[in-house]
């Protein structure tokens, strides 16, 4: 923060109208290019928090600096921005026996009712997969939920701010992935009782949800998926420098024409997406996310980037042999990164769909 690595995640300044000049400043191209180096940090996002630039505060900082009021800003987008506080971000769902699966984001069973007496909405159902919500730091969710189940498909969900000490939250368990609570955010399955907060807490107006859900998914694929190319790159060089190293039968793994021709298969595997995510970027600042190219890419990007990092980083531990399986590198962390992007930002089956 002293020297200026700070929410470097902003593509421009929005901050200055929450009363601060904190903001990097930097085109999505541009982070996109420090995504891939603080990526190299094990586990991939440990660089980022450290630069205030780490998942869900990124996309609910962005979300606050285009569609939040004056006064939402003041009260919850300043501390993010300072790092003084965490916050979560409420979509996915249980969806055990209603049938709903999350991986549509216009299915939502959780019930946000409004008492137009009171002038508040009032929260009933259940939540999962929460990151964030773990955090001891965490002030401020944003939930997404169903406020008109009778309105057109993509217009019956609203964003609404829930302060997380509001009455009736109860945060049910952590939710492991590959056994790992991931602190310090955490991923909480949260229920909601009667939780009430005013109509004034929802962001840009009922039945807008859908409409800004798709407008942080783009530059957040584009992060995470630049942060896996630098998980990949810091990979391959660990196998590079072990093939060189380790003898097998006489001779250097290096001196293996399969070995030769699996590191120069990963080579070209990490720069293929490079290019494609930051030909993705470059779209998305030129035309932003609503074209319908750049939208093509960013769902290609998603769906391509985990799985071929993933392969990388398979072949990297086969290439170490028992030691690529052990904590001695860092090697098992990122397959499981890769893994779990597989399906943290929806599975890659909807994003081959979107994209053909």
């Amino acid at each position: 923060k002293a020297i200026g690595l700070w929410n470097l995640v902003l593509p421009v300044d929005p901050a200055a109208a929450a009363g601060t000049s904190l903001g990097g400043g930097l085109s999505n191209r541009q982070y996109g290019e420090v995504c891939e180096i603080l990526g190299t940090s094990v586990p991939a996002e440990f660089a980022s928090q450290c630069c205030n630039c780490a998942s869900p505060d990124t996309g609910n900082m962005e979300v606050l600096a285009r569609f939040a009021t004056a006064e939402q800003r003041a009260r919850w987008l300043v501390p993010l921005l300072e790092g003084t506080i965490r916050s979560a971000f409420a979509m996915t769902e249980p969806g055990e026996g209603n049938g709903l699966g999350s991986s549509d984001a216009t299915n939502m069973s959780i019930r946000v009712e409004r008492d137009e007496a009171r002038g508040e909405y009032v929260i009933n159902g259940d939540k999962w997969w929460i990151t964030g919500a773990g955090s001891l730091h965490c002030e401020i969710m944003i939930l997404m939920g169903q406020t008109d189940p009778g309105a057109p498909r993509h217009a019956r969900t609203s964003q609404i701010l829930v302060p997380m000490d509001t009455p009736g939250i109860t945060l049910v368990r952590p939710m492991r992935a590959f056994g790992e609570d991931d602190a310090p955010k955490g991923h909480m399955e949260i229920a909601f009782e009667n939780v009430r907060v005013p109509f004034a807490n929802c962001l840009l107006g009922d039945g807008r949800g859908f409409e800004i859900s798709q407008s942080r998914l783009g530059p957040g694929r584009i992060h995470h998926c630049m942060r896996m190319i630098g998980q990949g790159e810091r990979c391959l060089a660990a196998a590079c420098e072990r093939v060189k190293n380790r003898t097998v039968f006489g001779k250097t793994l290096a001196k293996n024409d399969n070995v030769l021709q699996i590191i120069g298969r990963m080579r070209a595997k990490i720069s293929t997406a490079r290019l494609l995510v930051l030909d993705a970027a470059d779209r998305m600042d030129r035309l932003g996310n609503k074209d319908p190219q750049t939208r093509q890419l960013l769902s290609l990007v998603k769906a391509f980037v985990p799985e071929t990092i993933q392969e990388v980083v398979d072949s990297c531990m086969q290439l170490h042999g028992a030691k690529g399986f052990s904590q001695d590198v860092p090697l098992f962390p990122a397959l499981a990164g890769t893994r779990w992007l597989r399906m943290a930002d929806g599975p890659d089956e909807v994003h081959w769909r979107t994209a053909a």
